[in-house]
């Protein structure tokens, strides 16, 4: 794990890791799925899923895919609180509520990263949270949280679908997920086109109070995430202890020299479980 550290620390100094300058909030705009407005603001307890569909999860289905559920003594769930209170730190001093998530190469657990950060930041009173699938080369995350086969982002890009169609609420308080269904070709130029900047700015605006977490591809294996990082407002670097290289953690920082880097994760470094997120750099 010392190896690793040093590696980031030595990544950031050669990157020259610069503060990141505050950001505007948007304009807010009222929730499609929020009961009506009264005088007085609601919080994001008070959400009502009027017409996004709720699909039951299986929270034994959850465990064995090492998913983040109501289980008191799971292990994970304290790292995920600190990681969770660090994000938000960041993202509330700097008004972003956009926020993509990637990690160096396959198998790093950028994936399951993502949902279960976003479960644990759900599980704040005033918090609501999306997630969405962006990693169109091999869109898996609907599969961590429901066994079934969901149309996704793949089907809005071909226009089969809307948005709305495929939204869906997997139980857990305040957290929406936008599944990502089948492989896209050419997914670097989707999640550049006009059709996806103008998806990513519906969702910012339309629900200006919520993080959303965008789970990408690994940032190795081609340019999507360069090509769709200018779009949100910050990115997360995972890396795995004993897998990711000081030559990948290097080439990584180089590919995000023009990003705002929120934050890098050290994956996998308990011995003892798998599902542990070690280290927030």
């Amino acid at each position: 794990m010392e190896r690793i550290k040093q590696a980031i620390d030595r990544a950031r100094a050669e990157r020259g890791n610069a503060p990141t300058p505050p950001v505007k909030p948007e304009h807010a705009e009222r929730h499609r799925d929020s009961p009506p407005q009264t005088s007085a603001k609601p919080v994001a307890s008070d959400v009502v899923y009027w017409s996004t569909k709720t699909i039951a999860t299986d929270p034994e289905y959850l465990r064995t895919r090492r998913v983040l559920t109501d289980v008191v003594d799971d292990p994970a769930a304290g790292a995920y609180k600190v990681l969770r209170t660090h994000i938000l730190q960041r993202m509330r001093a700097n008004s972003w509520t956009t926020l993509g998530i990637t990690g160096t190469r396959e198998g790093n657990g950028k994936t399951l990263t993502t949902i279960n950060l976003g479960i644990s930041l759900a599980r704040e009173v005033n918090q609501t949270v999306l997630l969405v699938d962006f990693d169109l080369r091999r869109p898996r995350l609907a599969s961590y949280l429901v066994e079934e086969k969901l149309p996704g982002i793949s089907d809005y890009l071909l226009g089969r679908v809307e948005v709305s169609d495929i939204l869906f609420h997997p139980g857990f308080d305040r957290l929406v997920v936008l599944p990502g269904h089948e492989s896209v070709l050419n997914s670097s130029e989707a999640l550049s086109s006009p059709t996806v900047v103008k998806l990513v700015e519906e969702l910012r605006t339309r629900y200006p109070d919520r993080i959303i977490l965008f789970d990408l591809p690994p940032l190795l294996v081609g340019d999507d995430v360069i090509a769709f990082a200018p779009i949100i407002d910050a990115v997360m670097l995972i890396v795995e202890e004993g897998q990711t290289t000081r030559a990948d953690l290097r080439r990584a920082y180089e590919l995000l020299s023009g990003q705002r880097i929120i934050g890098t994760v050290l994956n996998k470094a308990d011995p003892l479980s798998v599902s542990h997120v070690h280290g927030y750099y």
